[in-house]
């Protein structure tokens, strides 16, 4: 849950369906800690058993506009045909690991994680096929399905736009004052509006006939 829009439509949909949630987010490096903030005002919404902050230093790896300050965040509008530097590398593939240690310890069945094929950057963690083999693995390398307790990776956000993603939210109860998406949010919470999180938002509210709760220092 890393307090965006995404993972905390997410935590009300495996709430909604009767799930008893524990909340995984994540400090890597990140330019930012106000997302981490709101993880946890929306973990405490939505009254998770327990909420665990793991720390990964990720930024002396680098590669990512997100991890390196040497790398500059882009704000000239969304490229679907490359993958963009804010694509941290094995990022998704390192935080279910986490939750799959998680997932063993607490004798849980399901991993959630709001990965989207449709609104997304084009980063290749959030696609089916990713998805379908990280499964795979994790049935293979725990003993908790060898002892016969598979585990399954729930992704229900996966082929929503983010106007689908918006509206599922509201009805939950979701409370998107409270989430942070931006990539280079300032201290106090407020998003720049310009980079491709902030155009994807924004452009989520507009589809969806709605307005936009977020602060923003920039606008375009």
């Amino acid at each position: 849950m890393s307090g965006g829009l995404d993972s905390s439509t997410l935590l009300a949909y495996a709430k909604s369906r009767g799930y008893e949630c524990h909340a995984l987010s994540f400090d890597y490096g990140q330019r930012h800690q106000v997302e981490l903030n709101s993880a946890k005002k929306i973990a405490q919404h939505f009254s998770v058993i327990s909420h665990n902050i793991m720390h990964i230093n990720m930024n002396s790896i680098g590669g990512s506009a997100l991890t390196d300050p040497s790398i500059n965040v882009p704000t000239d509008g969304i490229n679907n045909l490359e993958i963009p530097v804010t694509y941290v590398p094995a990022r998704n593939t390192i935080f279910l690991s986490y939750a799959l240690a998680l997932a063993e310890v607490v004798s849980a069945s399901d991993i959630f994680i709001g990965v989207n094929a449709v609104d997304y950057s084009g980063y290749p963690d959030c696609r089916h096929e990713y998805i379908a083999a990280f499964e795979t693995m994790a049935n293979l390398a725990t003993k908790k399905a060898i002892d016969g307790f598979p585990i399954k990776i729930q992704t229900p956000l996966i082929d929503l736009t983010k106007a689908d993603i918006i509206h599922m939210g509201l009805n939950l109860g979701v409370d998107y004052n409270l989430t942070v998406s931006c990539y280079q949010a300032n201290s106090e919470g407020e998003a720049c509006g310009v980079c491709d999180s902030c155009r994807l938002r924004k452009q989520g509210f507009k589809e969806a006939n709605l307005e936009d709760p977020t602060r923003y220092f920039n606008e375009i």
